[in-house]
């Protein structure tokens, strides 16, 4: 049924009750009644309204938009893939794209590139109650990236629980230096 069918049958349904409740004298429907279903009238009751959605969540306040940055990172990369296994660390510094003579990163080229071309990788905005994340389970790695890019302060988590968390994971792959990922 459309939603103009929504709104026809509540306005008839409102017509039969008006004429059924004056002791059974017929009532003449106003103007706001009679408004055919493409303009809406003025004292429409909120239940007719079926096109609501959900407000868009407030921005992360460090949240980097997407796009290409200036390529300029310090950070501390620590990746778990499992509990039985140790965590191992990297630093990753990178000016203008490439890396710093600093960086102890086994992909520092690929992970310079990536957050140049993409900052926001590294900033996700937080998840929303009302998100729907598939039921897929990549395993149990988790990483922690902290820092800084492009004067943003980064600290991020990641893991594979679902596939949002699949999702994240990949998109930051490179700069997590994750061999046997998803």
């Amino acid at each position: 049924m459309t939603q103009a069918g929504v709104r026809t049958f509540g306005l008839v349904v409102v017509l039969t009750l008006c004429a059924c409740t004056a002791g059974g004298e017929s009532t003449t429907p106003t103007t706001s009644e009679t408004t055919s279903s493409s303009s809406r009238p003025a004292t429409e009751t909120p239940w007719t309204d079926v096109e609501t959605t959900a407000p868009a969540p407030a921005p992360h306040p460090s949240f980097l938009p997407p796009g290409p940055g200036a390529g300029k990172a310090e950070l501390a990369i620590m990746v778990k893939p499992s509990d039985s296994e140790p965590a191992v660390s990297y630093t990753l510094t990178c000016q203008e794209g490439a890396p710093t003579k600093e960086s102890q990163h086994p992909l520092a080229v690929q992970a310079c590139e990536i957050l140049k071309n993409n900052p926001a990788v590294l900033t996700p905005p937080p998840r929303r109650k009302d998100e729907v994340c598939t039921l897929q389970y990549g395993g149990p790695a988790t990483a922690v990236v902290t820092g800084i890019v492009d004067n943003v302060p980064v600290d991020v988590s990641f893991n594979l629980r679902d596939g949002c968390g699949i999702s994240q994971w990949n998109a930051a792959r490179s700069i997590l230096a994750s061999a046997g990922t998803l």
